[in-house]
């Protein structure tokens, strides 16, 4: 009896090796990220802040899509608002994130991957290999659309530039620190298609990734499209200036302070109708 249960295992796992090498689709992905501004009265008149609020959560609503095969993924923006407007009046808005990428392309069975992003006017080609991310399964499990999908989580320190202003004999004093904390992170993922892709930077579960949970940001998978009748094309980008992730991580702190002294007003004072907003970055 115990000999029929071990092959009837190992025959399901066979067939489903076999089955995950046709395994190729089209996954649609919605992005949400919870704001918690709190805004100066002084600098944003309170007719204004749901207003300016409604836009600033709007900014961060995305859509994605994934197309995979058994090897390789694409994960490219769909709909993304341009950049926050620049209001009336001498006002300014600044938004500084932490940069979608444009194509995110994984390769699981090479472990690297190549991430062009368009920041700053500039296109950059990102070549690194995949980080191993140490998950923890978990036996919890709940429905998303037809697919049965199993909870895991990890751990991951992030570094987290915060503003500090105080006020001067000579005026505003506004410093920058890092701040390490760290993040756990959600993944709901589906063994019905066991391919270890994942919206953004996740992989590596025992099945495609349909939700994430990451700090203050969800991912949630609206629609998949299985072995479409076109086909699907995973093709890897080639354009920009190549880097290291280390050193587009470098260059993006240096645009980023060029920013901050930007529309930081000489005498360190700002008037009532000049504010910034900094969202990560």
């Amino acid at each position: 009896m115990k000999t029929l249960v071990y092959l009837s295992v190992a025959f399901s796992l066979i067939v489903g090796s076999l089955h995950a090498q046709d395994f190729q689709g089209i996954a649609t992905y919605k992005t949400q990220r919870k704001l918690e501004i709190q805004l100066d009265s002084t600098q944003v008149p309170s007719e204004m802040q749901d207003q300016l609020m409604a836009m600033m959560k709007k900014q961060f609503e995305k859509e994605y899509t994934l197309d995979f095969n058994k090897d390789a993924s694409l994960y490219k923006v769909v709909e993304a608002l341009d950049a926050p407007a620049v209001g009336g009046g001498g006002m300014q808005i600044v938004v500084a994130g932490a940069g979608d990428a444009d194509v995110l392309y994984k390769n699981i069975a090479e472990n690297r991957l190549a991430n062009k992003s368009d920041i700053f006017g500039k296109t950059f080609l990102i070549k690194d290999s995949l980080p191993q991310l140490e998950w923890t399964l978990t036996k919890e499990t709940k429905n998303i659309g037809q697919y049965t999908c199993f909870k895991a989580t990890r751990t991951e320190k992030r570094t987290v530039q915060t503003s500090i202003s105080s006020d001067t004999e000579e005026g505003k004093d506004n410093k920058s620190e890092a701040v390490e904390e760290e993040i756990t992170i959600t993944a709901w993922y589906t063994p019905q298609i066991p391919l270890g892709h994942g919206p953004g930077r996740h992989h590596g579960l025992p099945g495609l990734i349909l939700e994430i949970s990451d700090g203050d940001q969800s991912i949630l998978c609206s629609k998949i499209v299985m072995n479409p009748k076109d086909g699907v094309q995973v093709s890897e980008p080639t354009k920009g200036k190549e880097v290291t992730q280390d050193e587009y991580n470098t260059i993006m702190q240096e645009k980023m302070k060029e920013m901050q002294e930007r529309y930081q007003p000489s005498n360190g004072r700002r008037d009532g109708n000049s504010f910034e907003i900094r969202i990560g970055g």
